[in-house]
């Protein structure tokens, strides 16, 4: 069994949070933050960052010999082979769909806790967005059922899920593809948890300038980014895992992000508490945390390199 080698770990890590920092540096610098007119380039350049991080690790700090997987790169990150087909194909149904289901199952569970004011009958929430951005349409959308405009909300997502898998492979490549590869000697426990606390904190230069939880201090949104990464990203690490391809992550990745806008879909008003919704707040991270023990405890020890 092949053992952690721990300086090309963390020579990832700095490549990576440094890479992410230079290239979030123009937010800060020019002091207009999140509200930056290229704040969507900056985001899906720093998407890239964990790939050229592992790209240049593999490239120069690895031995050949000692690739997780063998010879090559592309085998060497995930992305090959796609193969055995039915398999490859039932994992990708599984990360397509599981990151969806649990946001959905965070809502409820939300809901029923009397944490998230869901308004599941008449969709308050999204008619006033909509109506909001197409004024001039407000009383045809009052009169829309609410199951129609469900409907319209899960098909975008699903095609969301396949467009965003172009960026979020930028980052699964690095997370999963290379960093949860060479942690899995650890153990799954361990390889869940590091690899999820890489993940969350490589967001930091954008949660400290208030993405994703506004009006929360910078620690307490990074430890809620952490949680959630973790969570889920125990889910995504399985994938990796269990496949021994990144793709199944990386479509996962895609279909959380989204998904993490459902929780405006069948709210009962946009006043919402970041730390507690799903699946950005701990409600949402319940679901994906059990999840994920079950299927790893399932897994055995080592699945990924002999995939």
């Amino acid at each position: 069994m092949r053992s952690v080698r721990p300086k090309p770990i963390i020579l990832y890590v700095v490549l990576a949070y440094g890479l992410a920092w230079l290239v979030a540096l123009p937010l800060w610098i020019g002091g207009r933050g999140l509200g930056d007119p290229l704040f969507t380039v900056y985001a899906l350049v720093m998407m890239l960052t964990p790939t050229v991080a592992a790209l240049l690790v593999v490239r120069f700090a690895e031995p050949r010999g000692q690739r997780a997987g063998g010879p090559g790169i592309a085998r060497s990150l995930g992305l090959w082979p796609l193969k055995p087909v039915g398999p490859f194909i039932a994992f990708l149904a599984a990360g397509l769909l599981l990151p969806i289901l649990l946001v959905l199952g965070g809502l409820l569970l939300g809901s029923a806790v009397g944490l998230y004011p869901a308004d599941f009958a008449h969709l308050s929430a999204l008619r006033a967005i909509m109506a909001q951005q197409v004024p001039q349409a407000a009383d045809q959308l009052a009169a829309l059922p609410a199951w129609l405009l469900v409907a319209g909300q899960l098909f975008n997502v699903l095609i969301g899920s396949f467009i965003n898998l172009v960026p979020a492979l930028g980052e699964e490549i690095g997370w999963r593809g290379w960093l949860v590869s060479r942690l899995e000697p650890l153990g799954k426990t361990a390889t869940v948890l590091v690899s999820g606390v890489v993940w969350g904190l490589w967001h930091t230069p954008l949660i400290l300038l208030g993405y994703n939880y506004p009006g929360v201090p910078g620690w307490l949104g990074l430890l809620a980014m952490v949680g959630m990464t973790t969570s889920f990203g125990a889910v995504f690490a399985w994938l990796r895992l269990a496949s021994g391809s990144v793709w199944p992550a990386a479509l996962a990745h895609g279909a959380l992000n989204a998904a993490a806008g459902l929780f405006l879909v069948f709210a009962a008003t946009t006043d919402l508490d970041m730390l507690v919704v799903a699946p950005l707040g701990w409600t949402g991270w319940i679901l994906p945390v059990i999840l994920a023990a079950v299927l790893l405890w399932r897994l055995p020890r080592g699945k990924a390199h002999a995939a």
